[in-house]
């Protein structure tokens, strides 16, 4: 036991620069697959209902219910639907953001400034999407009725999304430790000088 406590404190520095490379392989994913048409419609409710977000869409929440796509499947109406309400171009661009905001913090390897930026822009965006469990109706149970003696919906009964969006708060911790590890190195450095 104390071999393995010495070597997780002496490795560290390999441990974060591993949180930093979890990181841009979440964000280069996650944002390669807003390319495509199913990974756009399923953000969909997500950002209608943001306050910070909704205004890159043409139409209102909750229009969008009626034109969602299951996964795996797609109806032509609620495609031009999509296209019209500008879901396409907002998830590109989106996934864009994501993908750089991976570079920039698998970059922190090399370089602790620009490391120091995408720490700083994980947390931002971790931040914004863990807002969508107050502004978001999805990420809870909905009632479905049923027969079952105590209602098991609405908070604190999360949804897949609801689910998934909580999961962030660990991209936040990471982004915290990444950026601040990089904030350390830019002091050590400024003090030699």
């Amino acid at each position: 036991m104390k071999n393995l406590i010495t070597l997780l404190a002496n490795m560290q520095p390999q441990w974060i620069n591993f949180t930093r490379f979890a990181i841009f392989t979440v964000m280069v994913w996650i944002g390669g697959l807003k390319a495509f048409q199913y990974e756009a419609d399923g953000i969909v409710p997500f950002v209608a209902n943001s306050p910070l977000m909704s205004f890159f869409y043409s139409k209102d929440a909750p229009e969008y219910k009626a034109y969602k796509n299951p996964e795996g499947k797609t109806v032509q109406k609620h495609i031009d639907w999509h296209k019209e309400n500008g879901t396409y171009i907002f998830s590109y661009g989106l996934g864009t953001v994501i993908v750089i905001i991976g570079l920039l913090t698998l970059l922190g390897i090399w370089s602790a400034k620009i490391g120091l930026i995408g720490g700083l822009l994980t947390f931002g965006m971790s931040l914004v999407t863990l807002s969508f469990l107050i502004t978001t109706p999805e990420v809870y149970v909905p009632n479905l009725g049923g027969d079952f003696p105590t209602p098991q919906y609405g908070f604190p009964y999360l949804s897949g999304a609801g689910r998934l969006v909580l999961k962030d708060i660990i991209m936040m911790g990471a982004g915290l430790v990444v950026a601040s590890e990089s904030a350390k190195t830019i002091k050590a450095r400024q003090g030699k000088l």
